[in-house]
């Protein structure tokens, strides 16, 4: 542990929701949405106390994930619910997840980096423990401001929002018009993923593919979201819900291969940053060290474009029977 502050007094948490909600088959599509939403809430409110404690970086991920999947539930739900609470409560959802997100992706690169040094010749590791060594430093830093804002009283504003929101059933649209069915949630995500894909082509940039990870990741949560509801009253899957069950299947597998391509992308850049850190004199193992690390994520990174464009196709034949 790291000395922490506890959470104040005055923060709403799991103990004030009560019992999960849970929805039905039967039950309009808003209900869906608002036990999603009181799932991953609990699943926030479950994890800030270890993202305060700091010993166990998965705490944090799976904090900021839960978080992740608030915000695509209220964008993907959005014509299911009165767009502009959803924006709203979406926009402070965000602020959250850019408190975390510093912290968690260096989280990640430290623990990349730490394996990458570890297999280099032992003559090298220690030019390759300095530079991780200045990812920890930083990591200090996003830590620190972190937990300000997670102290912050808009903090304990959207905590005592979200658990409020949940309490009671959500505001739906004002006007009387058709609501979409929750499949039509899908074909609206798996239409805007098609089209993203059509206009990038096979070969796009490393920050196009970055986008067509998004756009994946927005698509399965979204499955997620519709694929229980999609049963019949004794829990069986219904043909539609089998049919999402295989997309998002498909859509596990690119958004995998699209992260693990990113992943090195983000890791090339930063040991890049940290050599141009370096000064104008700066120690000549570590520069050689760095230049190889670099050189390893730029190979990996063209290996798994070769892999994306496959993976996609696996998916689009899944979409296009929904």
């Amino acid at each position: 542990m790291d000395g922490a502050p506890q959470p104040p007094s005055n923060l709403y948490g799991a103990a004030d929701l009560g019992e999960p909600l849970a929805a039905g088959p039967g039950e309009p599509a808003v209900n869906h949405v608002r036990a999603l939403l009181d799932k991953r809430l609990r699943a926030m409110l479950h994890h800030e106390p270890g993202v305060r404690d700091g010993s166990d970086p998965e705490e944090l991920h799976q904090m900021r994930v839960a978080v992740r999947r608030m915000r695509a539930a209220l964008k993907s739900a959005r014509p299911l619910l009165d767009g502009a609470w959803a924006d709203e409560l979406r926009a402070e959802l965000g602020r959250l997840g850019r408190a975390l997100g510093p912290v968690r992706d260096l989280d990640v690169m430290i623990e990349r980096l730490r394996g990458a040094v570890a297999t280099l010749p032992p003559a090298e590791q220690a030019a390759g423990q300095r530079l991780v060594s200045v990812l920890e430093a930083d990591r200090i830093g996003a830590r620190s401001e972190m937990l300000d804002e997670l102290d912050a009283d808009r903090h304990a504003a959207l905590r005592r929002r979200l658990v409020e929101a949940v309490s009671a059933p959500l505001p739906e649209p004002p006007d009387d018009g058709s609501r979409p069915a929750l499949i039509d949630l899908v074909r609206t995500e798996t239409r805007k993923l098609t089209r993203a894909v059509r206009r990038a082509g096979p070969n796009p940039p490393d920050m196009i593919l970055h986008d067509l990870r998004i756009r994946t990741k927005r698509l399965r949560y979204t499955g997620e979201l519709v694929e229980p509801a999609m049963r019949t009253s004794k829990g069986k899957r219904t043909s539609d819900a089998k049919r999402v069950r295989k997309m998002l299947k498909a859509a596990e597998g690119l958004q995998e291969v699209l992260g693990d391509h990113q992943d090195a992308c983000v890791a090339e850049h930063r040991i890049r940053v940290l050599l141009d850190e370096l000064g104008d004199s700066p120690d000549a193992h570590e520069v050689f060290v760095g230049g190889r690390l670099v050189e390893r994520e730029r190979a990996r990174a063209e290996q798994l474009r070769g892999c994306w464009w496959e993976a996609w196709e696996s998916l689009s034949a899944r979409a296009d029977r929904l």
